[in-house]
């Protein structure tokens, strides 16, 4: 017994880096799970049990594939793209937002090393090499390491103002999302640069330039998430005041109808005063019919209300379509009993989705002697699920309602017809959208149905 325990202690002061990679594999599925826990804590994702689960096993799979069949550095490089793409299929993170994700993990994970090892090699007076091809050395050091990042998350939890919210991120305009991921890849590329550095000359580095390193590489990681808070923030107070421009119009426009309501008000109160008087019901009913229409332009202008529609991108959308409409001649009612904030999906998904039904059904209306287009937003709790339904009269009533998702047909002269392939395809890809297409005599219609929780896998 003596002697076995001798062996062991001798196999693990002895340099020998296949034992080390051996012994270090139950130390994968750790590692995984506290960097997964460090992002999400951070950017304050809510994930499912099953969803971390499949993460951990997925990305420690490859981790140890790539490990003992893929060369150095390459091994790195495809576990670095594994975890990008993992937290965004597994997460339903967009690209932007795992990219975030993977690249804070990193290079938090990477400022605790690199505090802790050059220390930890100085203490011990050994090199890097013994440091890294010796069990007794290593593995005490990543569970310390482990120990550290454990701590570091629980302070992280307790501590909210840290925290990153990313819903603001699905509304920010094409330039402010390259301007970040241009941030990110140089903050990457700066992280990896100190990482080789930190590795090839660990041994002759001076504690106090690993400490210098440390607080410059903190003091950039600190200074990048308040320049995104700050970017972000100004792009969506951008955005806030075209709206408040937007729904400005609206007001103006509004106020211009009452106004003219106000003025003309005894006019109308005479003329049917007259057609009273001479009990002439056919012009009553037709002048009445006249006013009801004044009357009901002036609630659809009202609707247009940011506060009712309660996301900027939806609000600018609706408000856009609406003044297509008054240019077209078409009559837009809206009928909105819903909360945006509450819809489980990709708002600029949605919002493509709903400005090609929209132009769709503008366009259709446009050219019909009755120019009609209703957009109904209701929730049905029964069901769990929210419902968006675009009704537009319409001329060709051969029109084939499969025929119109297929790429490339289009009823539309010098129109490519992408728009509504664009919409099935993403459609089909989607775990809680569905898409009903039908029509009757008067109007074609287009059901939009977006479920509270996901119902198939892509």
């Amino acid at each position: 017994m003596i002697q076995f325990l001798n062996n062991i202690w001798v196999a693990l002061n002895t340099s020998n880096l296949t034992l080390v990679n051996i012994l270090t594999i139950p130390l994968y599925p750790i590692e995984i799970f506290l960097l997964m826990n460090l992002f999400l804590t951070v950017l304050n994702v809510v994930a499912t049990t099953k969803q971390k689960i499949t993460y951990i096993i997925v990305i420690t799979t490859v981790s140890m594939l790539s490990l003992n069949f893929i060369p150095e550095p390459f091994y790195i490089i495809i576990n670095y793209i594994s975890v990008l793409l993992c937290i965004n299929l597994i997460f339903k993170l967009n690209m932007l937002k795992s990219f975030i994700a993977f690249v804070l993990s990193t290079f938090i994970f990477a400022l605790l090393n690199v505090l802790f090892q050059n220390p930890y090699l100085t203490i011990l007076n050994i090199t890097f090499d013994t440091f890294m091809n010796v069990a007794i050395y290593r593995i005490p050091y990543l569970l310390f390491l482990y120990f550290i990042l454990f701590i570091f998350s629980i302070i992280l939890k307790k501590v909210k103002n840290i925290k990153i919210t990313l819903d603001l991120l699905d509304n920010l305009d094409r330039n402010t999302v390259i301007l970040l991921y241009i941030n990110l890849i140089i903050g990457f590329v700066t992280l990896c640069i100190q990482l080789i550095i930190t590795t090839f000359y660990i041994d002759i580095v001076p504690l106090i330039i690993t400490l210098l390193s440390f607080i410059l590489l903190i003091s950039f990681l600190l200074l990048s998430i308040y320049s995104f808070t700050r970017i972000i923030k100004l792009s969506v107070t951008t955005k806030n005041l075209e709206n408040a421009e937007e729904y400005n119009k609206s007001l103006e426009i509004l106020y211009d109808q009452v106004k003219g309501f106000k003025h003309d008000f005894d006019n109308i109160i005479s003329t049917l005063d007259g057609y009273i008087s001479t009990n002439d019901i056919n012009k009553i009913k037709a002048y009445f019919s006249e006013i009801k229409k004044d009357c009901k332009l002036t609630n659809d202008i009202s609707l247009l209300n940011p506060r009712l529609i309660n996301n900027p991108g939806i609000y600018s959308l609706l408000n856009n379509k609406y003044f297509k409409a008054s240019s077209l001649g078409v009559s837009m009612n809206i009928e909105f009993f819903l909360d945006l904030n509450t819809l489980n999906v990709n708002m600029y998904k949605f919002s493509r989705i709903l400005g090609i039904l929209l132009d769709n059904a503008l366009e259709a209306a446009s050219i019909c002697d009755e120019k009609i287009v209703r957009i109904i937003f209701r929730r049905e709790n029964n069901n769990r699920r929210n419902i968006i339904i675009i009704k537009n009269t319409y001329s060709n009533k051969d029109v084939n309602t499969d025929e119109i998702f297929k790429k490339g047909i289009s009823g539309k002269e010098n129109h490519s017809g992408i728009g509504l392939w664009e919409v099935r395809n993403y459609i089909k890809k989607s775990q809680n959208l569905n898409l009903f297409t039908s029509k009757n005599n008067k109007y074609f219609s287009q059901q939009l149905e977006i479920y509270d929780e996901l119902r198939s896998v892509i």
